[in-house]
């Protein structure tokens, strides 16, 4: 019943999506817990279940106790890498280096007007407390590239650590990215720490575009608590020109209903252009106003 891919213990597949922590078929108690790791052959006796007090009593016939347990599923964590570097040439931007490590991959379905497309696809199906993902891209001289996701990234329920991406780009003269991925939907008591960092040459340009969801409304989900650490910064011929800390955890569905953070929403996202063009941040702020969602 355990299922092993890329380095990472996976509970059996539930409906749609796998059983992990906090999504869809995700038991509170460790009995649950357990099952989903390796269900015993019949119904859970009184005589498998952990002793008052948290000893670590058997759970299975094989002699494995519940804190064994919680070990072994801790040290399966999902550990992904891409690194992508492109290269102008006179017939378009091409990639130079590609690597791939661990779960998280990269395709490239088409080219985009001036430069490929690079999906990102992340086969551990979400990304749970304690998984570690990171890109990094490197844009030679003129060239482009623009760089989404195959779908919205689930962060899920942790039991303790936080859950760790981390972004770096770097930019040479006249290269130009457009990073917009999905977006990144947290489950209740999910932990997100996300660093993006970014350097530009004098002349490159760069669209970046987040955003969180917390919870999905239309399933009645609400993150009733969590933690979401964000801290991006960006560079420009060496001296840093944009940087922003956000932190967002305990209650965090009382902290989005304040004036400051969020008005009530339940969603946030920035949209970062460098160089700063006033034409075009007025034309979206136009458009703002018939946006639903």
């Amino acid at each position: 019943m355990e299922r092993r891919a890329h380095g990472r213990l996976h509970p059996p597949l539930q409906g749609e999506g796998r059983t992990a922590e906090g999504s869809p078929g995700w038991g509170d108690g460790d009995a649950a817990y357990v099952e989903a790791l390796s269900p015993p052959p019949g119904p859970l006796a009184r005589a498998d279940l952990p002793p008052p007090g948290g000893g670590g009593g058997r759970v299975r016939g094989d002699g494995a106790t519940l804190e064994e347990v919680k070990r072994t599923f801790a040290a399966n964590r999902a550990v992904g890498r891409v690194c992508l570097a492109v290269a102008a040439t006179p017939s378009g931007t091409r990639r130079t280096t590609t690597r791939e490590d661990g779960s998280l991959r990269v395709r490239f379905p088409n080219a985009c007007a001036g430069g490929p497309e690079a999906v990102l696809v992340n086969t551990a199906g979400g990304i749970a407390g304690g998984d570690r993902f990171a890109v990094d891209l490197a844009l030679d001289a003129g060239a482009q590239l623009t760089v989404t996701t195959a779908a919205a990234e689930k962060i899920y329920r942790s039991l303790g650590p936080d859950a760790c991406l981390d972004v770096c780009a770097t930019l040479k003269d006249g290269a130009e990215l457009t990073w917009l991925p999905q977006e990144t939907i947290l489950f209740d008591r999910a932990r997100l720490a996300r660093t993006i960092t970014i350097a530009l040459a004098r002349s490159a340009k760069l669209l970046l575009v987040e955003t969180i969801v917390f919870g999905r409304s239309a399933m009645g989900e609400t993150v009733r608590a969590g933690s979401v650490i964000d801290r991006w910064r960006v560079r420009r011929d060496g001296r840093l020109i944009f940087a922003e800390n956000f932190r967002l955890d305990g209650p965090v569905t009382d902290r989005l209903k304040e004036a400051a953070v969020a008005g009530g929403c339940t969603a946030i996202g920035t949209v970062l252009m460098v160089p700063g063009d006033d034409v075009a941040v007025a034309a979206v702020r136009t458009a703002y106003a018939q946006l639903r969602g």
